[in-house]
């Protein structure tokens, strides 16, 4: 096992990972250690009590937005306006239903530590952590966080409280990001859900060349200005309806 300094920001080369993806223990959440870790295709992933793990598995599960796929068990909830969304309206919120969310392999406990919600909800403060939020009546039901770099959107973490509502809240993000010249969503590892929309397992060597090529610089490093669609207005809290 790497153990990283905490007063030095680097890292092992990637293909040092374990067959598990595991590649460096240690370090520290500062906001200038992880920012170089996803640039360079790492990622935090631990429990609380343990060390901060890092990794780097192989393969990579990754959507390429063009590759979305909408159920048409989705249509109605699009076409009968079911939901609201919008970004970077409430990230806080969303990831601390994120780290309430139950896992089946995390026997009742969260990766998101009290740490990691306040490195990423720093992050988010200095523009590069964004949320998806899904409303229903007022009422947060879903939403989804990661970080963004270049013309790469790193997903974290999304939960539901009402059916669907983190799938909806997905779509409409994906289609959000294609005209904006997003080129490739790292979902990490792979999951039944995000396979059923598109993402796909990728060799880490094909990954890390794209993220070579599309995270030229951090330019997208700032809050997004997300205009809401008037159409779910009905479904936000009053004090978003401004």
């Amino acid at each position: 096992m790497y153990w990283l300094e905490n007063d030095k920001i680097s890292f092992p080369r990637q293909d040092y990972a374990n067959e598990h993806g595991i590649l460096a223990a240690g370090g520290d959440l500062s906001p200038e250690r992880i920012v170089f870790a996803y640039q360079n295709g790492i990622f935090p992933w631990y429990n609380e009590g343990d060390p901060i793990l890092w990794w780097c598995p192989d393969p990579r599960f990754v959507l390429f937005p063009d590759d979305l796929k909408v159920a048409k068990s989705m249509r109605s909830y699009f076409n009968q306006g079911k939901f609201g969304w919008t970004i970077d309206c409430a990230f806080a919120k969303v990831i601390g239903q994120c780290k309430m969310t139950n896992r089946k392999d995390q026997q009742g406990e969260s990766w998101i530590t009290p740490d990691m919600q306040a490195a990423y909800v720093h992050l988010h403060e200095i523009g590069f952590a964004h949320s998806v939020e899904v409303w229903e009546n007022g009422e947060l039901v879903g939403g989804l966080y990661g970080i963004a770099m270049g013309n790469v959107f790193f997903g974290e973490s999304m939960f539901a409280t009402s059916n669907n509502a983190s799938k909806f809240g997905f779509i409409q993000f994906v289609n959000w990001l294609i005209p904006r010249g997003y080129e490739l969503i790292d979902c990490q590892q792979e999951t039944a859900h995000l396979m059923s929309l598109g993402a796909k397992s990728i060799p880490r060597p094909e990954f890390l060349d794209l993220l070579g090529l599309h995270i030229k610089s951090l330019a997208d490093s700032e809050r997004w200005d997300y205009p809401r669609d008037q159409s779910g207005i009905d479904h936000l809290p009053e004090n978003l309806k401004a």
